[in-house]
């Protein structure tokens, strides 16, 4: 592994550009628009955008289905990059050949065909719920500066995001990174790539205003799962 690695991944081409603008199409006339939101409640000057959520919702089925399928796509390309994302926090054990628990080390991901890592992903990983978001040309953004850490909710939920993930609909506008404070690095939006980081205040960030054009997100993250799921016995 590169020692000097940001574990910021973008995945070119992850969703079909013509999904992408239908997307967009559908969202300038959508009802249901909300001002958004970040934790603790509507606060424009910290984040100013017009949000949807579509997942659970049944018009937008396909299309929900369509961005998570890109979205664990590129996740298990994350994983071989970075098989600690899943071996650090949880300390993963599997039998052997002989049926003996043995903890999973980095370069058994190696090994591991995309059916067997799916597996894996989905028995520690589930994903969380995606919203939409249209920020104004010259007038929206998320220009404050955060993470994706936040323990005011009761239940954990919010702690329990591990890595965030925003598929660009749209790149027909200037400026409007998303840009990141430590690593010193701006993703420049390109309609149907995909970006994951981590959600630890390591990768604070923040959404530079678009100029010239309106810009269209989709957002949302990956979670470990539930306490229950992961130490049934």
């Amino acid at each position: 592994m590169d020692a000097n690695a940001d574990f910021i991944h973008v995945i070119d081409e992850a969703l079909d550009p013509a999904i992408c603008a239908d997307m967009v199409r559908r969202m300038r006339a959508a009802p249901g628009l909300a001002p958004g939101r970040v934790g603790g409640g509507v606060f424009p000057e910290l984040k100013h955008s017009r949000d949807l959520r579509v997942s659970g919702d049944p018009a937008w089925r396909a299309e929900d289905q369509q961005m998570q399928q890109a979205v664990f796509k590129g996740l298990l390309g994350y994983l071989r990059a970075y098989p600690q994302a899943l071996i650090s926090p949880l300390m993963l054990q599997q039998p052997d050949a002989q049926g003996n628990l043995r903890r999973l080390q980095a370069e058994d991901f190696a090994d591991m065909d995309d059916a067997r890592l799916a597996d894996l992903a989905r028995t520690c990983l589930r994903p969380g719920a995606a919203n939409l978001q249209w920020y104004r040309a010259g007038e929206g953004g998320y220009p404050y500066w955060h993470c994706e850490l936040y323990p005011r909710d009761g239940s954990a939920e919010t702690l329990h995001r591990h890595l965030l993930w925003t598929l660009y609909l749209n790149d027909d506008f200037a400026e409007g990174e998303t840009e990141f404070l430590f690593q010193q690095r701006k993703i420049t939006p390109r309609t149907g790539s995909l970006l994951i980081a981590p959600t630890a205040f390591t990768h604070t960030h923040r959404g530079n205003r678009p100029q010239g054009g309106d810009k269209f997100i989709a957002t949302s993250w990956i979670l470990f799962q539930s306490a229950d799921k992961l130490y049934a016995t």
